[in-house]
């Protein structure tokens, strides 16, 4: 899995593909919280839920349905700061995403069982082709040589690609406000 660091950045990243008039900016630590979130299940290990269980590590909480559920549970949190049925649904799509988020990049690491992005209708893990980020130590784990080298994979797959896309993004809307300003 991608450090939880980098969880919470993508959730930061994301915003800029949302005006802030639709998802405010003080949102954004309700996204990291949804980004964050379907790590919950290494709990699981303390009670003897085993890596591949439904509920184990990138079982069901990394799955679409988590996602959908999660960030329901979340947009009726954030929900009195947006007024607007339009940009309330946007919202919750901005949740949504964040939360997917975290079962898309974990399918990008070169390490664990998979994620079971259908679960629970379908509890086979699945990885993507390409896998270019470094698994991430748990617990104090982390705190070391190969924690700082999992960081350094985050920084060149994930970091930098979500800065140039916030970038673009950023540059795409500015353009439209000068062009609608003449």
């Amino acid at each position: 899995m991608p450090t939880i660091i980098t969880h919470a950045v993508v959730a930061a990243g994301l915003t800029e593909a949302f005006p802030s008039r639709i998802v405010p900016r003080r949102l954004i630590t309700l996204g990291a919280i949804c980004s964050m979130a379907p790590d919950v299940d290494v709990l699981g290990s303390r009670f003897g839920i085993r890596y591949g269980d439904l509920w184990g590590h990138r079982g069901l909480t990394h799955s679409l349905v988590f996602a959908v559920a999660f960030s329901l549970f979340a947009w009726a949190a954030g929900i009195p700061s947006v007024v607007g049925s339009i940009r309330r649904l946007f919202l919750w799509l901005y949740l949504f995403v964040c939360t997917a988020s975290h079962g898309l990049l974990d399918a990008c690491t070169d390490g664990g069982l998979g994620v079971a992005f259908f679960s629970p209708f379908d509890t086979t893990r699945y990885f993507f082709p390409f896998r270019p980020i470094a698994v991430s130590p748990i617990g104090v784990r982390f705190f070391s040589e190969r924690g700082i080298s999992v960081l350094w994979s985050e920084f060149l797959w994930v970091w930098i690609p979500l800065i140039i896309f916030a970038g673009a993004v950023f540059i795409v809307r500015r353009a439209l406000s000068r062009e609608a300003q003449v």
